[in-house]
């Protein structure tokens, strides 16, 4: 669903969907991972996470995911 690679056979109205379809994936990203780091240490606590690792993955580049996200 969010391969990077184009057809030729896509015509350009479904080329902005993708591309806007992605554009969103990627801002959804970089919000979840920035909220993450502002999280309380309870809540990072119940949900299994560190202060360090909360932060860790606040700093990772947002084209930086699991395979499985982008198709």
């Amino acid at each position: 669903m969010y391969s990077l690679s184009h057809g030729s056979s896509r015509s350009p109205a479904r080329h902005s969907r993708s591309l806007l379809s992605r554009l969103r994936l990627v801002l959804a990203i970089r919000r979840e991972r920035h909220r993450l780091a502002d999280l309380d240490d309870t809540i990072l606590r119940d949900v299994g996470l560190s202060r360090g690792e909360a932060e860790a993955e606040s700093r990772r580049p947002i084209w930086d995911v699991p395979g499985h996200w982008r198709r």
